[in-house]
């Protein structure tokens, strides 16, 4: 199968077909997401609760969500790959956000964020 795009994923939409989407935390969920057809695998900030064992979202910083995202990376090769920005990535000004998508594009090899 090819890569899946915005494009592809944006034609689905279209055709009222149906859009898979899970979480991954990992390579191996990812690899086996990702060999399964799923269409879009998204490095969560629940990883903050579901694998690091913090008790909120908002204790998930840059630093372990690209470190998760490449390693997701590593066991995708169709699926379209979505970062999520953890808690205060984004909100104190637009120059930190585009940093921050930045690095998940260059460091993590996202596709989107």
């Amino acid at each position: 199968m090819s890569k899946i795009t915005l494009k592809n994923i944006l034609a689905k939409k279209k055709r009222g077909a149906k859009i898979t989407v899970l979480t991954a935390y990992d390579y191996p969920f990812a690899s086996i997401f990702d060999r399964a057809g799923v269409d879009i695998i998204l490095v969560g900030d629940s990883l903050s609760n579901v694998v690091l064992g913090l008790s909120s979202t908002r204790e998930v910083n840059m630093d372990e969500m690209i470190h998760h995202a490449r390693a997701v990376r590593r066991g995708v090769q169709r699926a379209f790959l979505i970062g999520d920005m953890p808690f205060d990535a984004y909100q104190k000004n637009p120059s930190l956000a585009v940093k921050n998508a930045k690095r998940f594009m260059k460091e993590a090899g996202c596709d989107a964020v």
